[in-house]
C-alpha cells in the first residue's frame, strides 16, 4: 500500500463504534433482542477516572466495556424507577485491542464487547460468560 492510500483513513470515532454496537443489537436473536431493546448504549473515549478508581483499574485502556444497571435476574417490580440500564463502550480501549490483536475485524470486536456486557444485563457473571466464550485464547 502506498503512502497516499492512507490519506483519507481515520481511526474509528465514537459514532463509528456506536453504529457497530447498534448493528450488533439489531442482529441479536429474538430471545435476546427483547432484553436488549431497553438498554442504552453509550460510547466514550475512555472510562472516567472515578469509575476506573472504583474498579481498581490503573490503565484506562484495560476497560473496553461496562454494564451499569440492575441485571434482569435481580429486578423487582418493587424497584424504584428512573434508573436506566446502560452498556458503556470505551472507544480507545476497543481500538487498542483491535490493533493489538490484528486477527479480528472491528465489527466482530465491538459485537463481542457489546454481547459480553449484555450478558451481564441478563444476569450472567464473568465466570458464566468465560465458560462459553474463550475469547482470550
Amino acid at each position: 500500500m502506498e503512502q497516499s492510500d492512507w490519506a483519507d483513513v481515520l481511526a474509528p470515532g465514537l459514532d463509528d463504534i456506536a453504529a457497530l454496537a447498534m448493528a450488533a443489537r439489531a442482529s441479536l436473536p429474538p430471545e435476546f433482542a427483547a432484553a436488549a431493546k431497553d438498554v442504552a448504549i453509550r460510547v466514550e473515549d475512555v472510562a472516567p477516572d472515578a469509575l476506573l478508581d472504583d474498579l481498581g483499574i490503573d490503565n484506562p485502556l484495560a476497560l473496553s466495556g461496562l454494564y451499569e444497571g440492575v441485571p434482569l435476574t435481580q429486578k423487582s417490580v418493587m424497584d424504584p424507577g428512573g434508573h436506566s440500564d446502560v452498556i458503556w463502550l470505551f472507544r480507545r480501549a476497543i481500538v487498542d485491542e483491535w490493533a493489538a490483536r490484528g486477527d479480528v475485524t472491528l465489527d466482530v470486536l465491538v459485537t463481542h464487547v457489546f454481547v459480553h456486557e449484555l450478558a451481564h444485563h441478563l444476569g450472567w457473571s464473568d465466570g458464566d460468560i468465560a465458560a462459553i466464550d474463550r475469547w482470550w485464547e
